[in-house]
């Protein structure tokens, strides 16, 4: 086959991938961090096309991120399959800008990856990243990082694996360590066995533009595992002219007939920069593929014969698998909200939205604000590309400044831009624009009057790099016109945002009523349309 694989493969905040091929099908798991549902899981049968299928942690007896702060929660999916069974471990970070990290790792499994998972396994929690490594005898085990929360640490970086008994749902044994150093930070392990060897395969230096990828082997599981010569099998380090940056936090996947692929997590950076100097990434971290090859000594080699990334790879000799493209336009007509949808913390329910109330509009309940680390009503879905407009239209009559409804851009908690319809004691209901730097406020556009006759109002968003521009429109009657000025898009970046840097940025739609008394607004659609 001579078609490509085009990266990122999935575009947008994708990061931290696992990917596992059972029979002729592919899927990678990626995490999801303060967003709800937990995990994402992308199918393919030709490493080329993927579709969105499943969201496992659906369930707040499986996922509690309540109170969770932002970039917190879920880390670092890993995803594998052995007898017929799926088996999901993870991360669920509750504490993390402390010095004493509080990450307890769980494992769900099931037969169908489309359909329900089961009740969490509590594991460990020595750290964040733990992978499940099946081995040939029908034994298993855990390998994980290990936090420190000592001023002086013993080791940089620190690595340990222990035995899971799948019959008593319990670690069994005493954990060992397999890396213990001082010259290379490691996360994100994952083991392998192949030809006599276990191979140890671990993202290194963190996960910004100094990110790689290492690999190590030993004929025991339990070590001393040796490092390949130069260390890194892939980074792009020292190369910042490279589309894809940030490249490491990798896992193998053999095809059918014998071809390897690297999934591993990429960025495409803004050419802003932050006052430190960082280059900004607004869509977070992505996931890309690349092919890789064993060489003669056993050692794995990217297949471009170097250790950076390829935007363009060779595709496995598998035949392509396009899936139907995606509507751009959510009109809102189906018993469900669409699979591309998440929320902040909280299950996508009946508490907060109705699809029936109303056919063919999302009807949204006011609750907490935009602040809020526990009951917002937001829906919400990734930006994919550096250049997009979103748009939407809601009916809403509000009878208080403390009640607001419209579309937003945003990071987290503390930074997004709001274009909204709201009520003013002198104007009446008219429309504002909201922005939030790092808990830094302004209201750009100030207070716009709406007309008396106005019951459908059009939002717009016009996003070209680090540019956003807002538009409106009333009863979509006329054009639509732009309101305030060209707004900043950097600032919601993974280096700009105080508090959390490791998602990325949101489009979506919002709803608040601060008097407690759940005013409901009415969207009839949602519009989200890439420009390349």
């Amino acid at each position: 086959m001579s078609h490509k694989i085009i990266n990122p493969v999935l575009r947008g905040f994708n990061p931290d991938p696992s990917i596992v091929r059972a029979g002729d099908d592919y899927y990678i798991a990626t995490s999801t961090f303060e967003w709800f549902p937990g995990v994402q899981i992308h199918h393919s049968r030709d490493l080329v096309h993927w579709e969105l299928i499943a969201h496992p942690l659906n369930r707040v007896s499986q996922l509690d991120l309540r109170g969770i702060g932002a970039s917190q929660g879920i880390w670092a999916p890993c995803l594998t399959y052995d007898n017929g069974i799926f088996y999901l471990v993870y991360t669920v970070v509750n504490s993390f800008y402390v010095k004493m990290y509080d990450t307890p790792n769980y494992l769900v499994t099931a037969a169908d990856i489309r359909g329900e998972w089961s009740e969490p396994v509590y594991l460990n929690s020595y750290g964040f990243d733990p992978s499940l490594f099946h081995d040939d005898d029908g034994r298993k085990y855990i390998v994980s990082m290990v936090t420190d929360h000592r001023v002086t640490k013993r080791y940089r970086g620190h690595l340990v694996i222990q035995e899971y008994s799948l019959g008593e749902q319990q670690m069994i044994g005493e954990p060992v360590t397999i890396y213990a150093s001082n010259d290379t930070y490691l996360e994100g392990p994952h083991i392998y066995k192949r030809n006599g060897y276990y191979y140890l395969f671990a993202a290194d230096t963190g996960t910004g533009e100094g990110h790689g990828q290492s690999i190590l082997r030993s004929r025991s599981l339990f070590g001393p595992y040796e490092a390949c010569e130069g260390n890194s099998l892939m980074t792009s380090r020292n190369h910042p002219d490279l589309l894809l940056q940030k490249a490491g936090h990798g896992d193998l996947v053999e095809t059918q007939h014998g071809e390897w692929y690297m999934a591993h997590l990429c960025g495409r950076a803004l050419a802003n920069r932050t006052e430190k100097g960082e280059r900004k990434y607004t869509l977070g971290r992505e996931t890309a593929l690349q092919k890789v090859e064993w060489t003669e000594d056993g050692w794995l080699r990217l297949a471009n014969g170097t250790v950076v990334p390829d935007t363009e790879v060779q595709a496995p000799d598998l035949p392509p698998h396009p899936f139907p493209a995606k509507p751009a336009r959510d009109d809102f007509n189906r018993d469900k909200l669409d699979i591309h949808f998440q929320s902040l913390r909280i299950p996508l329910d009946e508490t907060f939205y109705s699809l029936t109330e109303r056919t063919g509009y999302l009807r949204l309940y006011g609750r907490e604000g935009l602040g809020s680390k526990y009951r917002q009503s937001l829906v919400a879905r990734r930006w994919e590309e550096h250049a997009f407009t979103v748009s939407t239209c809601l009916e809403f009559e509000p009878e208080s400044f403390k009640q607001l409804a419209g579309l937003i851009l945003l990071y987290d908690t503390q930074n997004y831009y709001y274009l909204h319809v709201t009520h003013h004691e002198d104007l009446g209901r008219c429309i504002c624009i909201l922005s939030a730097v790092n808990n830094n406020y302004s209201e750009p556009a100030g207070y716009i009057a709406l007309p008396d006759d106005a019951k459908r109002i059009f939002l717009r968003a016009e996003v070209d790099r680090d540019k956003l521009q807002f538009a409106y429109s009333v009863n979509g009657e006329e054009g639509f016109q732009d309101i305030g000025p060209i707004l900043d898009a950097s600032t919601l970046s993974d280096e700009a945002c105080q508090e959390g840097w490791f998602t990325g940025s949101f489009a979506g739609i919002c709803c608040q009523d601060l008097t407690g008394f759940r005013k409901p607004a009415d969207f009839d659609y949602f519009e989200y349309k890439n420009r390349l």
